[in-house]
């Protein structure tokens, strides 16, 4: 298992990933805090629930979350990767655990609600589900989805025959991909001829208009686990279609103007800022110090929380407009916890020789993103999420009233 090697490469042992944190440090003379300088960032997947299935732990860990009357205690917003549905239908989906407001629930499109200069344009958007309800609630006044292009430009589709309706002329300034399509040739095709045309489908391809128009991209998930006995293609898989194929003619990279989704440096910045909402209108005037990011997955969950947090500790925040949008970041750290009851498995046989094992590895983020065993490292593994609201209510000595 290439997640175990990654943590014996780094040192780590399986007899050592369940010790306690240090009495010493738990059970030290401090301030028992009553308000919360700190908020979670909770994975769904693999922690809170197996495909429609809750897991047990999760129920527990929610009745320490929530007052009496049901409300937070600390900020919290869930974080997936999904990216088919509005922000409304996966909150009624977690409201089996108890009461989630949209507003705490952030999926690999909800940054695009900050690039409001696309907003106003004609965009193409490509993936499947309800993308134009999806499009429009982010803000984006004039989606125009790869089904409709092809209705317009016909004579582009060609791979079925029988589809053929009138010619229209249209210009697209950007695309947005929001996740894997159906019919991964038409849109493969289509979102091609808008790059190499600058917008202008249906006109010769012109190699030299490089850069190309913006590409937005949503959930660089290579693979995702289903029903079925083995991992099946996801969204980053189609990237990797996508990027291909426009480097084998033009013979240059595919550029994007923004990756969204897990481990995304933009997609913690959004979820702070939610957290950072949340602690105001609960009218908490303790700053937000740290958040505790929690998750079953190396690559995504781990990975983009250690790279926040290196993000956070260097201070290197660029003023980029669509930061703007959220203000500046104010949390010092992001800390990453590893629970074992989805994708991270801690009793998979180790091999003899872990750092040849390691340099073979095969990486599957996506290709902007480098291998860097130090950002797998977890700040701390644990059974369940149960035991990771357990854990941080320990390290920050909070005793809610």
């Amino acid at each position: 298992c290439s997640t175990v090697l990654c943590l014996c490469s780094l040192g780590l042992s399986l007899s050592s990933l369940f010790l306690p944190v240090s009495l010493a440090y738990l059970f030290e003379a401090h301030e028992v805090n009553v308000l919360p300088s700190f908020g979670f960032l909770f994975d769904i997947d693999g922690v809170l629930v197996r495909g429609k299935t809750p897991i047990p732990s999760a129920k527990t860990a929610f009745q320490k979350l929530v007052n009496s009357q049901g409300q937070f205690l600390v900020p919290v917003v869930f974080v997936t990767n999904a990216g088919n549905c509005l922000r409304q239908k996966k909150a009624d989906q977690l409201s089996h655990l108890l009461g989630i407001s949209q507003n705490q629930v952030m999926m690999s499109h909800s940054p695009l609600r900050m690039f409001k200069r696309y907003h106003e344009k004609c965009v193409l958007v490509s993936g499947q589900g309800p993308l134009l309800d999806i499009a429009q609630d982010l803000g984006f006044c004039q989606p125009i989805t790869i089904e409709t292009l092809r209705e317009k430009h016909p004579l582009l589709d060609v791979v079925d025959h029988e589809r053929r309706p009138n010619v229209l002329v249209s210009i697209y300034f950007s695309v947005v991909l929001f996740g894997e399509p159906v019919r991964w040739e038409t849109n493969l095709q289509l979102i091609i001829d808008v790059l190499l045309t600058s917008g202008y489908p249906g006109n010769p391809y012109h190699h030299e208009n490089y850069p190309h128009i913006p590409v937005l991209a949503c959930n660089m998930d290579l693979m995702w686990v289903a029903e079925a006995q083995s991992p099946r293609f996801g969204h980053g898989t189609f990237m990797v279609c996508l990027e291909n194929i426009y480097k084998k003619i033009t013979g240059k990279d595919l550029k994007y103007e923004a990756l969204m989704g897990k481990p995304s440096k933009v997609t913690y910045q959004y979820a702070e800022y939610l957290i950072r909402a949340q602690a105001a209108e609960r009218r908490w005037k303790q700053p937000i110090q740290t958040l505790y990011a929690v998750g079953d997955n190396l690559m995504t969950d781990v990975y983009g929380a250690n790279l926040y947090n290196r993000y956070l500790e260097e201070n290197s925040r660029k003023d980029n407009s669509w930061e703007n949008e959220l203000a500046s970041a104010a949390a010092a750290h992001c800390r990453s916890v590893l629970v074992c009851t989805g994708v991270y498995n801690p009793h998979t046989e180790v091999p003899l020789d872990t750092r040849e094992s390691i340099t073979e590895a095969v990486f599957h983020g996506h290709r902007d993103f480098r291998f860097d065993p130090g950002l797998v490292e977890p700040d701390h593994i644990v059974p369940d999420v149960d035991a990771a609201v357990d854990l941080v209510f320990q390290l920050e000595n909070f005793a809610p009233n």
